[in-house]
């Protein structure tokens, strides 16, 4: 698979933006890319007023969308972008589409909100309800994740056991104290501990870092973007996907499942238990089996 991560900083214009991803699709068509990952947030930008996300938000059949994937008509190159969505309550919901050939193959709902390092994401978006979600891509197995997800390790495994090679990471990391450090530790993480390939494109610009890059099953960097737009390109492998997964076979040799069900929000939990004894805690079900599965 040939892998191209797209880096650009969002402008408030829908349309300014709608231009700069079809520039990049062109390019990464002309470089036969199988994927094309972009940023989070390429619909627009929302630096000093948060709840502007809710005005400038489109549905998925509005100008922005049906431009991004109008553009990839005639092509074999799959494009990854977030964009936000309106929601019946007035907020939005963070999603990534997937689009090859003028159509849409997949989307995912943002699931964990950014909630963190004194701001509040889920004040203007709806967190998702969906499973996780993998698409075919070029023979190989794409994963979606976005963002604040990378902190999550059990939702990159949920995809890994339904068979992803690949995870494509858009985000919009937000500048601060040792947040590249973070974004590069956990991107990296994702990937070695899946022994899988990861495709990160980050936002550039005054808010945030950049700093795209693509990382294989061993969790070596292939190819890293700094603070600039830009395009990276890498590849990816399945013989040495498999000769990883041979070297490294993490995902044979773990001892515990991760329960797939989706937990409530914080609000919404019920209140703390006691604990039941620890054969019935159903988050430390030790796999008698020795193989993933959820």
């Amino acid at each position: 698979m040939r892998i191209a991560v797209g880096q650009f900083a969002s402008a408030e214009d829908w349309a300014v933006n709608l231009k700069t991803c079809q520039e990049l699709i062109d390019g990464a068509v002309a470089g036969r890319a199988d994927l094309l990952v972009l940023p989070e947030g390429a619909l627009a930008l929302f630096v000093d007023e948060p709840v502007r996300i809710r005005e400038a938000a489109q549905p998925l059949d509005g100008p922005f969308v049906s431009g991004l994937v109008e553009h990839t008509r005639g092509s074999g190159t799959t494009v990854v972008a977030g964009v936000h969505v309106p929601e019946p309550d007035g907020r939005v919901s963070n999603v990534l589409v997937a689009a090859r050939d003028g159509e849409i193959v997949a989307t995912y709902v943002k699931l964990h909100l950014y909630d963190a390092f004194g701001r509040r994401e889920s004040d203007n978006v709806v967190p998702g309800a969906n499973a996780p979600v993998v698409f075919d891509c070029a023979g190989w197995k794409v994963g979606l994740m976005t963002c604040y997800d990378v902190r999550f390790p059990e939702l990159a495994r949920l995809l890994a056991d339904q068979g992803a090679q690949v995870l494509a990471l858009p985000a919009a990391w937000v500048r601060g104290p040792a947040k590249e450090w973070h974004w590069e530790v956990m991107v990296t993480a994702r990937a070695l501990e899946n022994t899988c390939y990861v495709a990160a494109s980050g936002e550039c610009g005054r808010r945030n870092i950049g700093a795209s890059m693509v990382v294989d099953p061993l969790g070596i960097t292939r190819a890293r973007l700094g603070e600039a737009p830009g395009l990276l390109w890498a590849d990816a492998s399945a013989g040495e996907l498999a000769a990883a997964r041979r070297t490294l076979p993490v995902l044979e040799n773990r001892r515990f499942a991760v329960d797939p069900r989706l937990d409530p929000r914080p609000d919404q939990r019920p209140d703390p238990r006691p604990d039941p004894r620890p054969d019935q805690r159903p988050d430390s079900r030790l796999d008698p089996r020795l193989e993933p599965h959820v």
